[in-house]
């Protein structure tokens, strides 16, 4: 084939992801609405994978305390191979059964918390363990695959299949899985941020104000807001700390 196309053939496969995901909506609902029970209640979120869904996993475990707010724990990610394996694959981590309850351990994992092995084929090791360890200390659990009737979510109370056919590169699970794997965790991450009153309206009012492009970013949300004009809001967020603080305080829920 030619560059173009690769391009539009890789491009005409992406596009079946969303409605393989569509199809699973009611499983992931489901499992929504555990780990919203469980962490109004005080627990943790847990996410092991080896390889692409490792990394996935702990790409959204990492984006949630500068975008909500929330306390660094309370949404953990897990590979296969520990840190290293983020940036260089390491030899048969995956392989490993019993490691992911080690690695969990090290994290104090408890019947409070909830645990989502994610893995595309259905059938890493890593995961399995990890989850059938999760199970026999009644750990809620859950699984994110691209495979029908796997191990992998004979071993998740709450599994969701996410159907997405042969990779365009055969075996190439980065590319429709991986794409699934992280549209699927961006809506169970959301959805729990939204269910625990961690957004205002669609406003990240909890984001940690690190950087210049956050800080514009709370001044213009409180512009729109309170309608006042941008020295007044740089005024109130550098007095009050914080868009949703500056917000309470001006209609009455401080």
């Amino acid at each position: 084939m030619s560059t173009r196309d690769l391009l539009i053939n890789i491009n005409k496969e992406d596009k079946t992801v969303p409605t393989a995901i569509e199809n699973a909506i009611p499983q992931i609902e489901k499992l929504v609405d555990v780990i919203v029970g469980k962490m109004k209640a005080g627990g943790r979120l847990f996410y092991i994978g080896a390889g692409t869904s490792g990394r996935l996993g702990i790409l959204d475990a990492s984006e949630i305390p500068p975008t909500y707010g929330m306390p660094h724990g309370k949404v953990i990610g897990l590979i296969a191979g520990g840190d290293r394996a983020i940036r260089k694959a390491v030899e048969h981590a995956e392989d490993h059964l019993q490691q992911a309850w080690h690695d969990l351990q090290e994290h104090q994992i408890n019947s409070n918390d909830v645990l989502i092995g994610i893995a595309a084929s259905g059938r890493t090791p890593y995961v399995i363990g990890g989850l059938k360890d999760a199970r026999e200390h009644q750990i809620v659990t859950g699984c994110i695959t691209c495979n029908e009737n796997t191990e992998v979510a004979r071993h998740a109370d709450f599994p969701i299949e996410v159907i997405v056919g042969p990779e365009f590169v055969t075996g190439s699970t980065r590319m429709k899985s991986g794409t699934a794997q992280k549209l699927v965790l961006n809506m169970i991450s959301t959805t729990v941020m939204i269910r625990l009153g961690r957004v205002k309206g669609n406003k990240m009012v909890d984001m940690q104000l690190t950087n210049v492009k956050l800080l514009n970013r709370g001044v213009r949300m409180i512009m729109d807001e309170l309608g006042v004009d941008e020295e007044k809001a740089e005024a109130l967020l550098k007095e009050f700390g914080s868009v949703r603080k500056v917000m309470d305080s001006f209609t009455g829920h401080a």
